[in-house]
């Protein structure tokens, strides 16, 4: 059995100079593939290089996270980036209250203009939510209509996106399927106080149910 883990940050490992064995740790231990995934102008870059460097284990998400509200931002150069080989998704994109909620607005402006982005280019989303479940959910229920009416002549439509290390409760869960969108698990689920958690995970579909390390 090979494993493909659905969202893996490269930045701390090539700064460490050991994204190499990292690779081949993770291929002794079944996992085939990964997705690189990107956040900012230095990791969105850093993710294509490597997807291109290693085509047969690595695809690459890039995008501007909530963490990049005041940093700089070129979007021609995301479009570029966007359009390499081995770019497969738009992320890793998102909301998160917990310690910043008094940016919630600027966070909603970006997180939209990220998605928008996304539907244009037909890629799916990487999404990150956390304390945020009814203004994601708007969103996602946005870009999800965006998304059928750009593949309303395609039989076997694919799923709008993911959303990653799913913390939230069963509710949240179910309207995210509901809207089309994968979940995907890190090992949180495997905490010892994440029975809640683990009973959420067992109620997921298994063709709808992705793991991830987030690592590192």
């Amino acid at each position: 059995m090979m494993f493909f883990d659905t969202h893996a940050h490269f930045d701390t490992f090539e700064a460490e100079g050991t994204t190499r064995a990292v690779l081949a740790r993770a291929a002794t231990a079944g996992v085939g593939r990964m997705c690189a995934v990107g956040s900012s102008e230095a990791s969105n870059a850093l993710v294509v290089k490597l997807a291109q460097e290693h085509p047969d284990t690595l695809v690459a998400a890039v995008g501007y996270d909530r963490d990049q509200l005041d940093k700089p931002r070129d979007m021609d150069r995301l479009s570029a980036l966007a359009s390499q080989p081995g770019v497969v998704a738009v992320g890793e994109i998102g909301l998160d209250y917990y310690y910043s909620a008094e940016t919630a607005p600027a966070q909603r402006v970006l997180c939209g203009q990220m998605l928008e982005f996304a539907a244009e280019r037909r890629l799916p989303v990487i999404i990150h939510s956390r304390y945020a479940d009814e203004d994601t959910l708007d969103m996602l229920g946005e870009f999800s209509t965006v998304w059928k009416k750009v593949f309303h002549r395609v039989e076997n439509r694919p799923p709008p996106g993911i959303v990653h290390c799913f913390t939230g409760d069963l509710a949240f869960a179910e309207n995210l399927l509901g809207l089309g969108y994968m979940i995907s698990f890190s090992g949180i689920v495997s905490f010892n106080n994440a029975a809640p958690l683990r009973e959420v995970a067992w109620h997921i579909p298994g063709d709808r149910l992705l793991i991830e390390t987030d690592c590192p």
